[in-house]
């Protein structure tokens, strides 16, 4: 019967179609049918559906609802989707051992002089401003913003940051290998 309304549906060719978990009851032949008419759909396409396969064949775009009337625009299928948040979790685990690390740092310069301290704390600023410009060009290469004339510019200024950067770090380290 769901197989007869949907062709029914269909059949009147509409531009806007909601599909509320299209996948259930529907054997490997008709799902495979469907994927391919909404593959070639040319309407919008409103989706909800817990099968991660089917959404990862067919859709573009996310509405993530996180609860508490919080809903995330997301650009890409389910596996993007699960990428980027198993990312942001590693992400911020490693922003927290960075912020134990700092503190640890903080209380524990004893075995530096006075000046090597202050040169710590300046590197210390001077890497976090350095991979926050690393990460805004990058961005900018990543959300396609650069212009065509300007990527060479752009890529010579990312490899000079990114040489600054393990100039910098070096340096912290030599610095860290006194206070142990």
């Amino acid at each position: 019967m769901k197989r007869l309304y949907l062709c029914t549906v269909l059949i009147q060719n509409p531009n806007f179609l909601i599909l509320d978990e299209p996948t259930n009851d529907l054997d490997i032949v008709t799902l495979n049918v469907l994927e391919s008419f909404l593959l070639d759909y040319p309407g919008c396409l409103l989706v909800v559906s817990h099968d991660r396969y089917f959404m990862d064949k067919i859709v573009d775009h996310l509405f993530v609802f996180r609860g508490q009337g919080e809903i995330e625009d997301f650009p890409g299928n389910y596996s993007d989707f699960r990428a980027y948040e198993d990312s942001a979790d590693v992400q911020q685990k490693e922003d927290n051992k960075t912020e134990k690390k700092e503190w640890k740092q903080q209380n524990n310069t004893s075995n530096l002089s006075f000046n090597e301290q202050k040169e710590l704390q300046k590197i210390e600023r001077e890497i976090k401003d350095l991979e926050y410009e690393k990460k805004q060009i990058e961005a900018l290469f990543a959300e396609n913003k650069v212009a065509d004339s300007d990527i060479t510019s752009k890529a010579l200024a990312l490899q000079e940051l990114i040489n600054k950067l393990e100039t910098k770090e070096e340096r912290w380290f030599e610095l860290n290998e006194k206070i142990k």
